[in-house]
């Protein structure tokens, strides 16, 4: 009897994914407190953490054959467009003037509240905003992820028992996923 090819769930992969670099930042700047390093050496260090934790999880994966599964939710109900079909009224206010009297000055702290009120309440709607944006941006982040890494675990049934070959792949992937990002920082060292 063949043994079924064990798969990772691809949500707990990005959760996992998010605790390195989480753990990477309280990392570098842990060690960083008591040394007064620059930007790109704190990259440097970031980014080599990373490329390490990325390196063994695929030389783990590969070598004993792992697959990924997607279990992310589907956002397919999703219209654009409905969140700002009748959201923005259009008010044409040109200047409001209410003389010098008591009248006047309780119509401004009225205006005053008002406008107070206004202020927070778009104050809520961009938060909104943010924070939907923040949401699109780790559902993109996750699916280049989970899309790079299901790629590289094709080659499971390939690399599984093998580990010289998983770890030439994996060394080759993460040169591949983390090298440009080496290049970017390099490049910009020596524009600076």
């Amino acid at each position: 009897m063949k043994s079924k090819q064990p798969y990772l769930k691809g949500r707990s992969v990005f959760i996992v994914s998010l605790l390195v670099i989480g753990i990477t930042i309280l990392t570098v700047y842990l060690t960083g407190i008591n040394y007064n390093r620059s930007l790109t050496s704190n990259l440097y260090l970031s980014l080599g953490i990373i490329a390490t934790a990325l390196f063994l999880f695929m030389t783990y994966g590969l070598y004993f054959g792992i697959g990924l599964i997607d279990n992310f939710p589907k956002f397919r109900n999703f219209q654009t467009g409905d969140l700002t079909r009748s959201s923005s009224p259009s008010i044409d206010i040109s200047s409001i003037d209410f003389g010098d009297g008591i009248g006047s000055l309780i119509l401004s702290i009225l205006l005053w509240i008002v406008m107070s009120i206004l202020f927070v309440v778009l104050l809520i709607v961009l938060e909104a905003v943010f924070w939907f944006s923040l949401f699109i941006i780790f559902a993109m982040l996750y699916w280049i992820f989970f899309r790079a890494l299901k790629f590289v675990f094709k080659k499971s049934i390939d690399t599984k028992g093998n580990i010289g070959i998983s770890a030439v792949y994996s060394l080759t992937y993460t040169l591949l996923y983390i090298g440009w990002i080496f290049g970017i920082v390099y490049l910009t060292e020596l524009i600076k």
